[in-house]
């Protein structure tokens, strides 16, 4: 046995270079087929950078272009393009330059906060010029005030990324920058002064017009030429090694995300500060599309797996909405709104909690989550809110931290120095705890059914459960339903951040959570709206009490799921039913003094603690607290077990944790060029053994053998005649199992007594699958026993969500990778008697017969047998061929019908 794994590790040694071509072969296939899964970072210099940096350029220059002009022409009596018309034009413009910079690679750029930044800007600024042109600023100095927040945080924003392009060595994007800064600047004294004219503003549009196209154009023919011709200052090539080099500093969208704080803190910063008049409907958009984007800012911080980070994006976005209701609300009632103390101070203790988990990995950012500590602690001591000069002076810290804490983020975004935020220190501090471990490696964001681009977003809805329930306590008037600012905390949090999180939910495969999250979002928006908006109004009807007892009863459904999931869960959605009750007893006006009162503390006290369990998990190991087992144990899946691993297999290090699970006797679920399929290494009879009992595998359906070369057979090459030798080497590496005499051939592999289960007592199918991460595990781990990843008797599982739903608690580890290729399996071919001249058919998958009897033709040829009439096809080689692709493209699919196939192993049935 030592003789032999010394001949496979010289094998793996010998075949790293044929396997990389494979490998990347396959990688190129899948990617003109499926799109490429490959890093953010990748392909530098390449069409994809090309492409989005000409969008991202030729946006700029089609927004300035339009602010020149109008500039130009303001001075008339009839401007060349009118307000509303620009603003429309500005809201198009907006979605596309934040796409252009989304999608830019690699992330690392400079491009990235500078698009979306200024498409949050043009989306604020195209609002307030509708509302402008609609007439809905009819004041002289309306149009002034609602503009200088935005221009004004505009202006720092550019100024400090123009800052960081020139320390980073980007000269065409700091001298764009400094550009739109110096714009945006001239429109800032434009505005307080009337001596200044708008000429300077148009100059400076036109600059950033002519840049944004001259670069444009750069990259267009760069890509159009594939890198043979550029334009000075337009070649990015030559910079490839370098963006590599410096990788992006986490998440690169929270430098975005401080920016938008600092957008919304801007509008009441500059009333405090008695640059603006007063605040009205004017400042409305900069906070309200400072919320939308930050919600899109918390999905793309879900997606860079920063949990932390996208909670606490998700908390600032409802205050932006919150203080943009609050200052709708004068337009239609003439006194100020009341803010619900009590939401506002459990916000506070939301905020705090965050930022003492987020201090444990950066310390600079949870420090700045203090600021909003203070923040919600002045707005709940100030009866008027956002129109107290107490959270105005909150707002301006909020504005100095967001600024300054962008600016860090920016700079260690491109740098090789990083600016020092404390997590080293904080690392070094826990080092020796045992109870606070912070989680940390390849299983921090391990997903729950398969793998999911999102982290778990389960904190944030937890925390939005907790904020919907407390503001049910606020008192308001029956009369007067909107007088109170509750809309936000339960439309905003209770609703539109629940349905964000289940959507997430569901792409990472929490089927019930997910549905939950979404059915109690959908109450808590339509009753929002419903109760406090004054839609239903001073009448109760039957129509409102059917819609809610129709929730209640699909409540009813999750909290009976909820008994196999856990104790946690299970009065989650039991105290949900409570408040879903008291909406019912105040339809019917039967609800009792105190009641909802009761009940919504309840549900808010539950999800506090959820939310503190989903915290404390997704950050530390040592201290986390229970959320339960289940109520209702079963026997199967989900009953409490622990779940096996999800690991993706685009990823080499998940293939080799796979490969270190068979080497200690586990088995795993791979994908392969055919369906999933369970595997154990041969070199491991306990966990062939253990493959067999998993399977309930039926004695006429034995388990195969997989191998990724012959080379592996070698040492018992004289024990299989040279036809059966040439016949699999031709035949391999494809999706056609060989049913070959079993021999002493089979001791090699090392099964000892467990190889009974493979095969039956006269032979044994083997195959080489033609998958590239299917025979890298077999060179890291060597021969691996196959069998289907189903229940015996089942169909074949095509996507690795079902090899966790049928044998999640009999496998160890599950390598995902997505859908397979084929729904068809392998065909099994009996070579039992080939050196006779006769082969049969055991299972006619995939491959059609005719291909197999052509290999075969072709074998036989070379060894000078003359074909039996058994074995040589009839038709010429164009129809074989043609028959051969109908097959593979699906036409021949119905080959899995025909009698005596079999859907699971390889079933030892002649055809």
């Amino acid at each position: 046995m030592q003789g032999e794994e010394q001949e496979q590790k010289r094998f793996v040694g010998k075949r790293g270079g044929e396997q990389a071509g494979r490998l990347a072969l396959v990688i190129k296939s899948m990617g003109g087929r499926r799109g490429s899964s490959a890093a953010p970072g990748a392909g530098m210099g390449g069409g994809d950078e090309s492409l989005h940096s000409c969008i991202a350029h030729l946006a700029m220059a089609a927004g300035s272009l339009l602010l020149a002009v109008h500039f130009y022409s303001s001075p008339r009596a009839a401007p060349l393009i009118p307000s509303t018309a620009l603003g429309v034009l500005l809201l198009l413009l907006s979605p596309l330059l934040a796409y252009a910079g989304i999608r830019r690679s690699p992330r690392s750029s400079l491009l990235v906060p500078l698009c979306l930044a200024l498409s949050s800007f043009w989306s604020g600024y195209g609002l307030i010029l509708v509302l402008a042109g609609q007439g809905a600023l009819p004041a002289p100095g309306d149009a002034r005030d609602a503009l200088l927040p935005g221009l004004a945080t505009l202006t720092l924003t550019l100024l400090l990324l123009a800052l960081l392009a020139f320390l980073s060595a980007q000269p065409f994007l700091a001298l764009l920058a400094t550009a739109m800064a110096l714009a945006s600047g001239h429109e800032v004294a434009l505005h307080c002064s009337s001596s200044l004219g708008p000429s300077a503003v148009a100059c400076g549009h036109l600059l950033v017009c002519l840049l944004g196209g001259y670069f444009a154009l750069g990259r267009m023919l760069y890509f159009l030429t594939k890198g043979r011709f550029a334009l000075p200052g337009t070649d990015l090539a030559e910079k490839k090694a370098q963006e590599q080099g410096w990788a992006s500093a986490g998440n690169p969208f929270v430098a975005p995300g401080l920016l938008l704080n600092a957008l919304s803190a801007s509008v009441f910063c500059c009333r405090l500060l008695g640059v603006t008049h007063k605040l009205f409907l004017g400042h409305v958009p900069w906070l309200w599309v400072a919320g939308t984007f930050q919600l899109g800012i918390c999905v793309l911080s879900y997606r860079a797996m920063d949990v932390l980070m996208a909670t606490a994006f998700g908390f600032t976005s409802i205050l932006k909405f919150a203080g943009g209701y609050s200052l709708l609300y004068p337009t239609w009632q003439p006194e100020q709104p009341a803010f619900p103390t009590p939401v506002l101070l459990v916000f506070s203790v939301l905020f705090a909690v965050l930022a003492l988990f987020l201090s444990l990995r950066s310390p600079v950012d949870g420090l700045y989550l203090l600021v909003f500590v203070a923040y919600c602690i002045a707005l709940a001591c100030s009866p008027t809110g956002f129109f107290a000069a107490g959270p105005q002076g909150a707002a301006l810290a909020v504005f100095v931290a967001s600024a300054s804490v962008a600016l860090i983020h920016l700079y260690n975004l491109r740098a090789k120095a990083k600016i020092p935020t404390g997590q080293g220190a904080v690392r070094a501090l826990l080092a020796g705890s045992s109870l606070l471990k912070l989680r940390e490696g390849p299983d921090l964001h391990s997903p729950y059914l398969g793998y999911s681009k999102y982290a778990d977003a389960e904190i944030l809805t937890y925390a939005c459960s907790v904020l919907a329930s407390f503001a049910l306590t606020a008192t308001g008037d029956p009369q007067a339903p909107l007088a109170t600012v509750v809309i936000p905390w339960v439309v905003v949090a209770g609703g539109i951040l629940k349905l964000l999180g289940g959507s997430v939910a569901f792409a990472r495969g929490k089927t019930l959570e997910s549905s939950a999250f979404i059915l109690y979002a959908v109450m808590w928006i339509i009753w929002g709206l419903a109760r406090f908006a004054g839609l239903q109004g001073a009448a109760r009807t039957f129509h409102a009490a059917l819609g809610i007892v129709a929730f209640m009863l699909f409540n009813s459904f999750v909290v009976f799921c909820s008994l196999f999931l856990s104790t946690a869960w299970f009065f989650y959605s039991l105290t949900f039913m409570l408040v879903a009750g008291s909406f019912l007893l105040d339809a019917i006006r039967a609800l009792p003094a105190g009641y909802d009162l009761a009940a919504s503390l309840t549900f808010g006290l539950v999800s506090f603690y959820c939310f503190l369990a989903a915290l404390a998990s997704s950050t530390l190991e040592g201290l986390c607290l229970p959320m339960g087992k289940p109520v209702v144990q079963l026997g199967g899946v989900g009953a409490g077990a622990s779940k096996c691993l999800h690991l993706p297999a685009r990823k080499a290090s998940s293939v080799k944790r796979i490969a270190d699970i068979l080497r200690n006797g586990g088995t795993c679920g791979i994908p392969t060029d055919t369906v999933y399929v369970l595997v154990a290494a041969c070199s491991r009879p306990d966990a062939v053994e253990k493959a067999h009992r998993s399977k309930r595998q039926a004695q006429d359906r034995p388990m195969s053998l997989w191998i990724s070369s012959l080379k592996q057979l070698e040492p018992a090459k004289h024990l299989f005649t040279p036809l059966l030798w040439d016949f699999m080497e031709a035949a391999w590496p494809s999706p056609i199992s060989l049913v070959i005499p079993r021999g002493e051939w089979v001791d090699f592999l090392g099964m000892k007594d467990s190889a009974k289960y493979v095969g039956t007592p006269q032979s044994v199918a083997i195959r080489i699958p033609d998958c590239s991460v299917t025979t890298h595990l077999i060179d890291l781990v060597g021969p691996i026993v196959v069998t289907s990843a189903n229940p015996t008797g089942e169909a074949d599982t095509t996507h690795h969500n079902q090899v966790y739903a049928k044998l999640g608690d009999k496998v160890d580890a599950v390598l995902c990778g997505g859908p397979s290729p084929e729904n068809i399996a392998s065909t099994v071919v009996d070579c039992t008697k080939i050196d006779t001249g006769n082969i049969g058919f055991f299972r006619v998958g995939i491959i059609p017969k005719s291909q197999v009897l052509q290999i075969l033709e072709q074998v036989q040829k070379k060894h000078l047998v003359v074909p039996t009439s058994a074995t040589c096809p009839t038709k010429g080689w164009e129809e074989l061929q043609t028959r051969g692709h109908a097959v593979h493209n699906g036409v021949g699919r119905a080959a899995r019908g025909e009698p005596g196939l079999d859907p699971d192993s390889e079933r030892h049935t002649r055809v």
